[in-house]
């Protein structure tokens, strides 16, 4: 009878603070906040029973953090019509999307201590998306991001709790979260998955870059990176929002670039360095991508 207890919250020395609605209307309208802000946040430590449910979602993207024990968290996925649990272990990070249905709760023999907190803002879905922190179930943050991560939450809650009314304060702590997130993003480790997908990725820029004064066809760099043409263009596609050959493209255009600031070589010279035999396809290559044709843009003062 004990384990069917379910509480929401209401912990021994739990740390718990939701915004106001006044407050909630003033950051949904200030130009610095409405990208992203934190509408509740809170610290509940070894949460015995500790369970929610939310059938439709959440109007905020929910992050919890586990820092000690043990629980779950458990919700629906796009791809899948069936609902994916996950356990949550120490050092690990949960990402629930704004309107996913889900619930979660802790262990009844090893209840967990967790952070967290709920960020809105029409940003917060791009950056969550942007770092992957949305795919395969919860993320393991090395020691240094554990670090600032408990840091910058106890500077956040502080802030908020002491002076909410604050719209600097407010300001502080959502570009402070807008930090953590995005250190979070790049230091996360990575499902197996997800570190094979960043390991085809870098061998097929190294393979671009090593071969500027080349051409490198499609064919070529799916079989040098070991995939499938349609894969490596999935890749890419993911990864830096490009095909992989208009990649190479704008890779020495960069090299152009440099080579413009940094050399007297002609046009036609430079053309020839990146790989294009064509001087005034070059140029009006250059023009496309920089914004400038390679005249214009040798002639802008830089530094």
């Amino acid at each position: 009878m004990d384990n069917q207890i379910r509480k929401p919250d209401g912990f021994d020395a739990q740390k718990l603070f939701v915004q106001p609605d006044y407050m909630l209307k003033e950051l949904n309208i200030s130009t610095l906040t409405r990208p992203l802000f934190v509408s509740d946040i809170g610290f509940f430590p070894h949460a015995r029973h500790h369970f929610r449910e939310r059938p439709e979602g959440a109007d905020a993207h929910i992050f919890i953090y586990c820092v000690e024990g043990e629980g779950w968290v458990e919700w629906s996925e796009e791809s899948s019509s069936t609902d994916r649990s996950y356990p949550l272990t120490e050092r690990q990070l949960a990402v629930v999307p704004a309107g996913t249905p889900h619930r979660y709760g802790a262990s009844a023999d090893k209840p967990w201590s967790i952070y967290w907190f709920h960020l809105q803002g029409e940003d917060t879905a791009e950056l969550i998306r942007t770092y992957g922190l949305d795919q395969g179930g919860p993320v393991r943050l090395p020691l240094s991001v554990h670090a600032q991560l408990l840091e910058q939450f106890e500077q956040c809650y502080r802030l908020l709790y002491d002076k909410h009314y604050s719209l600097p304060a407010q300001i502080h702590v959502a570009q402070t979260m807008r930090h953590l997130l995005s250190s979070i993003g790049l230091s996360a480790e990575r499902s197996a998955q997800a570190r094979k997908r960043e390991r085809y990725f870098d061998e097929a820029v190294r393979y671009m870059t090593e071969r500027l004064t080349e051409s490198v066809s499609l064919p070529e760099l799916a079989k040098q990176v070991g995939v499938s043409k349609q894969h490596l263009v999935y890749l890419f596609n993911r990864e830096a929002g490009l095909p992989p050959i208009e990649y190479f493209l704008r890779l020495k255009m960069q090299r152009a670039g440099q080579l413009l600031d940094l050399t007297g070589l002609s046009v036609k010279e430079i053309a020839g360095a990146v790989g294009l035999s064509d001087p005034y396809y070059f140029s009006r290559l250059f023009k496309k991508i920089m914004g400038y044709s390679p005249t214009e843009y040798r002639g802008i003062p830089k530094g």
